[in-house]
Parts: structure tokens; C-alpha cells; sequence
């Protein structure tokens, strides 16, 4: 009984640690595209707009200077802002790789 227990306590913590893995996951996005410098918009967030296809993102990045990769296809991985998008904008990405 105790080992039935304990088996059962051993899997319910490890669920547990992989649906919150999956939420974590949820919130990073890889996307290829151009990036450009966001100039008069209908939303008011970020410093630059990633347009990847028929979809666009708003990017911002403490720790990248965006300005290096303007104009170029680049593949950029980062995290979703929570609480965006805002007024019909794109979603708001915190860049935190870029690759040529």
C-alpha cells in the first residue's frame, strides 16, 4: 500500500511539472522574417515590427540592439508579452535570440 502511495505521489508531482512546462512553452515563439522600425501605428507598443508572412509582431528587447538586424531576413526567438495584443495590434514579443 505504501509503495502504491508513494508511485502515485511520484507521478501526480510530474504531471504537474509538465503542464506547467507546456504554459511556459506556449509563450516563447520562433518566427522568420524581416524586421523593421515601427513608425506611426493604430497600437503603441514596442520598438520595432518583426513581418513574418502574412503575420507581424511587435518586438522589443532589453538585451538585443533591434536596429543591428533591420532589413534583413532574420529568425527571431522570444517570448510573448502577457496582457497583448492591444486595440486589434499585433502580439508583443521580448526578443531574446536573433539569427541571420
Amino acid at each position: 500500500m505504501k509503495k502504491v502511495l508513494t508511485l502515485s505521489l511520484f507521478v501526480a508531482v510530474l504531471s504537474g511539472c509538465t503542464s506547467m512546462k507546456d504554459s511556459v512553452t506556449a509563450n516563447r515563439i520562433t518566427a522568420t522574417g524581416t524586421i523593421e522600425k515601427i513608425g506611426m501605428t493604430t497600437f503603441q507598443y514596442g520598438t520595432h515590427i518583426l513581418k513574418a508572412g502574412e503575420k507581424s509582431y511587435a518586438l522589443k528587447s532589453e538585451s538585443i540592439k533591434l536596429d543591428d538586424y533591420m532589413n534583413r531576413p532574420v529568425t527571431v526567438k522570444g517570448k510573448k508579452v502577457k496582457g497583448y495584443p492591444l486595440s486589434g495590434g499585433p502580439d508583443l514579443l521580448d526578443v531574446t535570440l536573433i539569427k541571420f
